[in-house]
């Protein structure tokens, strides 16, 4: 067993296990596939701690692009009930590594990216690993992709303020979107369930993650 994988099974044995995360499928995802291949060179030593990892810098007006932390990201992948024959939609994939696992236990993965040379990335280490029931493509985040919904599943890798009902409405009839609802410092991992066109949403578990691009409110202005 090389470091990385050494340090690979300790993630899932010490980080991801232990918190709640019981689905077998996914627990082997995350032990088989190398979230080291998914970070800048200069920080692969730090790809599996229990930490946001910067994955490209703020540019064009756009926040710094940051890897969600390996537990976050596990429960709320369990908390969207991923199933062999799901469609999913990956929101903020940035270099790929949520779509690699989701790639794992759904039918088939679009990966959706705001950063082009990130969504290139992606799409490169994708192939390489395989990834055939997988694909990235660029756009404005909280548009979604409806060119290839409805989905099954959406999930938003980061914190938003609130989910847009334009992403909403490309779940499926009993589809999930699994989101960190962030507000005031504060996030909440939340489930949301389309059934009949109606959505009802239950928080799951206090979480943090990066903001996602695209997704500010705008202020109010008082008059």
């Amino acid at each position: 067993m090389n470091d990385y994988a050494a340090a690979r099974h300790n993630m899932v044995e010490s980080q991801i296990r232990p918190n709640q995360v019981s689905d077998a499928r996914l627990l082997r995802a995350m032990m088989d596939i190398p979230r080291e291949d998914f970070v800048p060179a200069s920080l692969r030593p730090l790809a599996y701690m229990e930490e946001e990892i910067p994955v490209a810098p703020p540019r064009r007006g756009m926040a710094q692009r940051c890897l969600v932390s390996p537990m976050p990201l596990a429960r709320m992948i369990q908390l969207a009930e991923v199933e062999p024959d799901d469609l999913v939609l990956d929101v903020g994939c940035a270099t790929g590594y949520s779509t690699a696992i989701l790639a794992r236990l759904a039918e088939s993965v679009v990966g959706l990216e705001c950063d082009e040379g990130l969504a290139e990335q992606a799409s490169r280490t994708l192939m390489e690993l395989g990834a055939d029931n997988a694909a990235v493509v660029s756009g404005f985040l909280p548009d979604g992709y409806p060119g290839e919904g409805p989905y099954d599943v959406i999930l938003l890798n980061g914190a938003v303020p609130e989910v847009p009902g334009r992403l909403m409405d490309q779940l499926k009839d009993g589809g999930r979107l699994a989101a960190i609802i962030a507000a005031h410092n504060f996030g909440q991992a939340t489930l949301f369930r389309n059934s009949g066109g109606h959505v009802n949403h239950r928080p799951a578990f206090d979480a943090a993650g990066p903001a996602l691009p695209g997704f500010e409110l705008e202020k109010e202005f008082v008059f």
